[in-house]
C-alpha cells in the first residue's frame, strides 16, 4: 500500500539513467533508489544511482516528457510453432524490425560456407557432393585444382566456427559472439529508434540471464504454445514434397549419366 502511495519520478519504476543513456526501459530496484526534489527514482545497479546523485538533472525532464524507447519483442516457440509468421504480421502493421536470429546466424557464414548449414541442410550437402566425384570421368583435370583451391582457402574463424556449431549442432553460443551480434539491436540504428520482434531468441535460460546482464530488456516476450499434431500437419507436407522433388532430380541424374556414359562408349 506504501508503495502505490509513492511519489515516483518521470520514468516511474524503471531507470532514468539507462533510459539515457542505453534507451532501454530497465526495471530499477528498490535497494537502488534515491530521493530528488520529493520524487523517488528507482535504478538498475547501484553504480547507476550514484551516477544520477552526481548530476540529477541530465536524467529528469524539464520542458517535455521524457522520450520513451520503441517497442521491442522476444517471439518464442518451437520449431513450427508459427514465429516467424506472426512476426511478419506484426512488423507489417506496426513498421518495426523482423529479426529472424537463426536466418540471421547463417547469413554471417553464408559468404564463406556458400550455402546454409544445418540439420535441414545436410543431405543438400551430400547429394551436392556426390555430384562431381561420380562426374569425374567426363570433367577436366582444371576442374579438380579449382575445386582443391576453394577447398583450402574457406578457413572459418574462431567466431564463425561456433557460429557454424550452434546452427549444426545447437551449441550454445559464448557471451563474446554474441556481443558482437545482439546488443547492436538496443543499441544502433536503425533498430534503436524503430524497434524490432526477436525471433527466436534467447532459445536457453543462459541466453536469457546474457540479456539480463547486459541490460538489453526487451518490452514483451511471447511464448507460443503449440499441439505436437499441428506442427505434424505444418510441416510433414512441405518436407515430404521435398523430398520427392529431391528423388526425382536423383532420378533425372543418373538418366543424364547413364546416357553420358553410353555417349562416350560409342
Amino acid at each position: 500500500i506504501k508503495q502505490k502511495k509513492r511519489h515516483m519520478g518521470d520514468t516511474k519504476h524503471f531507470c532514468p539513467v539507462s533510459l539515457k543513456e542505453n534507451f532501454v526501459l530497465y526495471p530499477g530496484l528498490q535497494e537502488h533508489a534515491a530521493k530528488y526534489k520529493e520524487k523517488i527514482y528507482y535504478f538498475s545497479t547501484a553504480e547507476y544511482r550514484d551516477k544520477f546523485l552526481k548530476n540529477p538533472e541530465e536524467y529528469v525532464a524539464h520542458n517535455e516528457p521524457l522520450q520513451a524507447p520503441p517497442l521491442r519483442v522476444c517471439l518464442l516457440g518451437i520449431h513450427g510453432a508459427g514465429k516467424t509468421t506472426c512476426a511478419r504480421e506484426i512488423t507489417d502493421k506496426l513498421g518495426i524490425f523482423h529479426i529472424q536470429f537463426e536466418e540471421y546466424l547463417q547469413e554471417l557464414i553464408l559468404p564463406k560456407t556458400k550455402r546454409k548449414v544445418g540439420p535441414s541442410s545436410d543431405e543438400d550437402h551430400e547429394d551436392d557432393n556426390k555430384i562431381p566425384e561420380e562426374l569425374e570421368d567426363f570433367s577436366q583435370t582444371i576442374t579438380k585444382t579449382e575445386t582443391e583451391k576453394t577447398k583450402q582457402e574457406v578457413k572459418l574463424t574462431d567466431e564463425e566456427e561456433a557460429i557454424k556449431a550452434n546452427l549444426m549442432d545447437n551449441t550454445e553460443l559464448p557471451p563474446e559472439v554474441l556481443d558482437k551480434i545482439v546488443p547492436d539491436w538496443w543499441k544502433k540504428e536503425p533498430f534503436r529508434s524503430t524497434g524490432f520482434i526477436l525471433d527466436g531468441f534467447p532459445r536457453t535460460s543462459d541466453e536469457a540471464s546474457y540479456l539480463s546482464e547486459r541490460g538489453l530488456c526487451p518490452d514483451v516476450a511471447v511464448y507460443i504454445q503449440v499441439e505436437e499434431d499441428d506442427i505434424l500437419s505444418r510441416l510433414f507436407p512441405p518436407r515430404l514434397k521435398k523430398w520427392k522433388d529431391k528423388q526425382l532430380k536423383k532420378k533425372e541424374y543418373k538418366k543424364k549419366l547413364k546416357e553420358l556414359k553410353a555417349k562416350e562408349r560409342v
